[in-house]
């Protein structure tokens, strides 16, 4: 039986994107795409979803409140955010909907088969944590074209 997903973003493009990804992975289907977040609710009702895929800033109804809806239904879906949003108050704001996981939609190509694949493991996969993590080490101090000597000279 293969895994449905459900995909919500109210560009087109992003949905052919995300369904172009999603189809590196025979056993996975998306089962449904949808424009906005109230349509999100509806389809994860009817189409029961193992993994919902919403976008943040949808008309209609944002994905974070959908995340929140669907949670409230106790629906058996894994939801992860899509966005191209990062801050560390979003991110909080993503937990608290009763989302999985997170990723950045500027990670897509890398990060979501690896999201998805943590949500149905029984996991979460927050992409912003890992990437503010990243941005809090510290830059080395020697400079560039030393760097760059020490990295030739091997």
């Amino acid at each position: 039986m293969p895994v449905k997903i459900l995909v919500a973003d109210d560009h087109e493009v992003v949905r052919q994107g995300v369904r172009t990804i999603l189809s590196s992975r025979p056993e996975w289907e998306v089962c449904g795409e949808v424009a906005n977040g109230q349509e999100a609710v509806e389809a994860a009702k009817k189409l029961e979803p193992d993994v919902t895929i919403l976008d943040i800033t949808m008309p209609v109804m944002s994905g974070l409140d959908a995340a929140k809806e669907i949670a409230k239904l106790n629906l058996d879906t894994r939801v992860l955010i899509f966005t191209m949003h990062y801050s560390s108050a979003l991110l909080q704001d993503v937990r608290l909907s009763g989302a999985l996981g997170y990723v950045l939609k500027s990670n897509a190509a890398r990060e979501l088969i690896h999201a998805v694949e943590k949500l149905l493991d029984g996991e979460t996969f927050f992409d912003g944590e890992s990437s503010s993590a990243k941005q809090r080490q510290k830059p080395s101090r020697k400079p560039l074209l030393l760097r760059q000597s020490l990295l030739f000279a091997h």
